[in-house]
């Protein structure tokens, strides 16, 4: 029985090739660069190993990862009816499972906008994109940022890059009442001017700008959760010292950005502390990071709400994800031991010498609690 699927796709080649290497076996020699970028996109979405996860609680849930094998390279709008297709083609696959409830991860609930019209009939399978346990992570992580810092985010400027989307308007409704003021960048300027208008309802006070470098000197906390193909944002002349969470999948940030000073790390993810298995073994492959068991929070609320025995499509569309539903999903996650992951970015931990995983799983948890007395 399957109680949760994930359908997600690789951001680089590199990680193509490992998913590429561990189906084909360890007894054949691996796939020249050419023939992996030449056979990727002839593959069809498939399910390529078993997910077992625990809960903290005792409960348990099965699950199957699925990959939509969208060629990394071919994540720009050029390409979108032909990803559609592909995620289409997943969740067929997750249906056929039995699946009970399916996220949505990286590009693949980009591409479908909340329009689950567009996915198969769904039978008793649910799809949810994920991406309200996303935010919490993306929240969390700034204010364990700003607290390793010691930085009061009360007194921040907060600039978001993608402030439109599912996941940057959902971080703009809950970080806006804890700092002074709010930037907002999109490309979609009538949908800026829509979410502004909803903050400065609410007493913020809030700016768009269509660019992000109009704004980037005068944040001190940056958000970059746009829906870029590749690492590519450049944010032009950063605040020295300023804190940027980059929670874009692919990454947001282009390599080249000069930002002297900053405080980069990678944000929305969160770790299971109750184990987690692959079958075959793709630990380091499906989840490339530092730390055991850190998964992206979009695949992370499939999850938990599995082990919860909610089956329901808890993130769909834009511009649904509230301070009180993300609180509700943190609640959700943390009762499975589903915390916020510890920080990291390109160069490794970003952790104060000393301390320990535990404490952000420590610092995760009481957030939680005191958010719900």
């Amino acid at each position: 029985m399957v109680d949760f699927a994930l359908i997600g796709h690789q951001e680089s080649w590199r990680a193509a090739a490992d998913v590429l290497a561990v189906l084909r076996g360890p007894r054949r020699a691996p796939l020249p660069d050419d023939e992996i970028k030449d056979i990727l996109p002839w593959i069809p979405p498939r399910a390529v190993c078993h997910v077992d996860v625990g809960s903290i609680a005792g409960a348990k849930a099965h699950g199957v990862y699925i990959d939509s094998f969208i060629p990394p390279d071919r994540l720009e709008a050029a390409f979108v009816h032909e990803n559609i297709v592909r995620v289409r083609g997943a969740a067929a696959c997750a249906i056929k499972a039995g699946a009970k409830i399916v996220s949505l991860g990286g590009f693949s609930s980009i591409l479908i906008e909340g329009n689950f019209d567009q996915i198969p009939e769904k039978h008793d399978t649910v799809f949810t994109t994920g991406n309200t346990l996303t935010v919490a992570f993306i929240v969390q992580g700034i204010e364990k940022m700003c607290a390793l810092e010691g930085r009061e985010l009360r007194r921040s400027t907060l600039l978001i890059v993608g402030a439109t989307g599912d996941v940057g308007s959902g971080c703009a409704r809950c970080l806006a009442p804890m700092v002074k003021r709010v930037l907002l960048s999109a490309r979609n300027v009538e949908r800026l001017r829509k979410l502004a208008a909803e903050l400065e309802a609410d007493g913020v006070q809030a700016e768009i700008a269509k660019g992000s470098q109009q704004f980037s000197a005068e944040a001190d906390v940056v958000i970059c959760a746009a829906s870029l193909a590749s690492p590519s944002l450049l944010l032009g002349h950063i605040a020295r010292e300023a804190i940027i969470c980059d929670a874009g999948y692919p990454k947001n940030l282009s390599p080249t950005a000069q930002m002297p000073g900053a405080k980069v790390f990678f944000g929305g993810l969160g770790q299971i502390t109750g184990g987690m298995k692959f079958t075959p073994d793709f630990h380091g492959i499906l989840n490339r990071h530092p730390f055991p068991d850190v998964v992206h929070g979009c695949l992370l609320e499939g999850m938990a709400l599995s082990l919860e025995g909610r089956c329901e499509p808890f993130s769909h569309g834009r511009g649904f994800i509230t301070a009180k539903r993300v609180e509700e999903m943190e609640m959700i996650a943390s009762r499975h031991g589903i915390y916020l992951a510890p920080l990291y970015n390109a160069d490794g931990p970003v952790e104060t010498k000393g301390s320990r995983i535990t404490d952000t799983l420590v610092y995760a948890s009481h957030r939680s609690i005191c958010a719900h007395p």
